[in-house]
């Protein structure tokens, strides 16, 4: 009888001890990026010209985000953003093809004091400088190394390894050279406003088409794959580091340069279906996935988690957007800087008394034999004349309504009713570039195309 009865104490008491909680596991993540992809032109942003069948199946499994922005519209600077949480004056590399600090705490590191195993297939970073980051694993990251899709998905199909998983897989496309073969009838491929109507503009829009096409088809490859190889518990990202290689597009502040399409799916945590209008940055999502890995909230980068509007408890994120553009080298020597809000834009182009030039206009013809077509009719016509010139040279300030006007062509800079507005944004911006250290023209003379070895300024790292 004492024996049952010490029993029957022993057990009373385990029943009413709070059960010991099993250490949370950490979600594989996978983020895909695509490669000068314009916002507008996908499915789920309304783009009508190309399927995008697996972006749609994605963003039915998530949520999109509307007002997603890249910190600078050129490749080096928006993905050294990216893998820093730092915005491109404080990580180094502002200009494109610049390398980031040393001393920059990077991707990895993050993910890998968190017990991940950290790999990048694909343009991830600006190409070989990958190698500069400290993945695990890299491969496949030079210019339109095209089967780099296909080596992602056999590599997770033999991985091994039994750590959680953070993988970035960069598709080349949509980039140039596009593929030769247009995706339907030129004749009928659909322009923007901001676009001289031309056949050849329409032949390249075509064109363009099927590269975003081919965008879609890779990410359709590693989503099945991931499902495969990695189970439901995944946190599958999709977004493009800036828009597409056309006038008023990278290598410029416009909408149609920066704006991002962003979908987020995480089964159980993120709302299948859901849609959210928060104005979130690309230096946001380092520290989102760092948090979702079960890391605390890193404190000293720019950029601040979104988890909470991803899991439905917060609306809103950012009041504001700041965004930078330097320049490439010869090709494009044109810095500007820019604050957006939810609905007004305001764009400082710091030294409008050279002309604007790009790869749109100064690459090989190859891969823009549009152009030509446009500065010919523009010796005709009054209203190609008029675009071409507005490429080519910009005022020292632009400001837009994008309620209004979200496709930014008037500019109400000297507008008497806007000039509370403005008077705010200038001095928000000037605001942000003084937290920053970034001192406008002055900053830009000290920058260089740094090799390896230099950070933006030159200096040795």
């Amino acid at each position: 009888m004492p024996r049952l009865l010490g029993l029957l104490v022993f057990a009373l008491f385990f029943s009413t001890q709070p059960l010991l909680a099993a250490e949370p596991t950490k979600p594989n993540i996978v983020v895909f990026l695509a490669d000068d992809l314009s916002w507008a032109d996908c499915s789920i942003c309304g783009g009508r010209d190309v399927p995008m069948p697996n972006l749609d199946r994605l963003a039915a499994a998530g949520m999109t985000l509307s007002n997603a922005f890249v910190a600078s519209p050129s490749c080096a600077p928006s993905r050294a953003a990216l893998l820093t949480g730092l915005d491109p004056m404080r990580n180094g590399a502002m200009i494109n093809h610049a390398h980031p600090n040393a001393d920059a705490k990077k991707w990895p590191a993050y993910f890998k004091e968190l017990g991940y195993e950290v790999a990048a297939i694909g343009k991830t970073a600006h190409y070989a400088q990958v190698n500069e980051y400290g993945f695990d694993f890299v491969s496949h990251f030079n210019y339109h190394q095209d089967k780099c899709i296909e080596v992602a998905r056999d590599w997770l199909q033999d991985r091994k390894s039994t750590k959680p998983l953070c993988l970035i897989v960069g598709t080349n496309w949509p980039h140039v050279p596009w593929p030769k073969e247009p995706l339907g009838d030129p004749a009928k491929a659909a322009l923007t406003t901001k676009m001289v109507d031309t056949p050849e503009t329409r032949q390249a829009r075509a064109q363009y088409f099927a590269a975003v096409a081919n965008a879609d088809r890779d990410l359709g490859i590693i989503m099945d794959q991931a499902a495969k190889s990695l189970g439901p518990d995944t946190l599958m990202l999709f977004t493009s580091d800036h828009g597409s290689q056309f006038p008023f597009g990278k290598w410029n502040l416009y909408d149609a340069g920066v704006r991002t399409p962003l979908v987020m799916s995480w089964p159980g945590k993120i709302k299948a279906g859901s849609t959210s209008t928060a104005l979130v940055s690309w230096i946001d999502l380092l520290p989102t996935l760092v948090e979702a890995a079960g890391g605390t909230r890193p404190q000293k980068i720019n950029g601040r988690s979104i988890l909470d509007v991803l899991e439905g408890k917060r609306l809103n994120h950012r009041e504001s957007i700041f965004l930078t553009h330097s320049a490439d080298g010869k090709m494009n020597q044109y810095p500007i800087r820019g604050v957006r809000t939810a609905r007004y834009k305001y764009i400082r182009n710091l030294d409008p008394t050279v002309e604007h030039h790009s790869h749109v206009d100064k690459a090989e013809k190859k891969e823009h034999n549009y152009w030509d077509s446009w500065a010919a009719k523009a010796k005709t016509d009054s209203a190609a004349a008029k675009l071409v010139d507005k490429y080519r040279h910009r005022p020292a300030e632009e400001f837009y309504d994008l309620e209004k006007d979200p496709n930014e062509e008037r500019n109400l800079i000297d507008d008497p009713a806007a000039q509370k507005t403005i008077g705010e944004m200038r001095t928000a911006l000037d605001g942000w570039m003084k937290k920053i250290g970034d001192q406008g023209m002055a900053t830009e003379r000290g920058l260089t195309n740094n090799a390896p070895g230099k950070n933006a300024a030159g200096k040795k790292k």
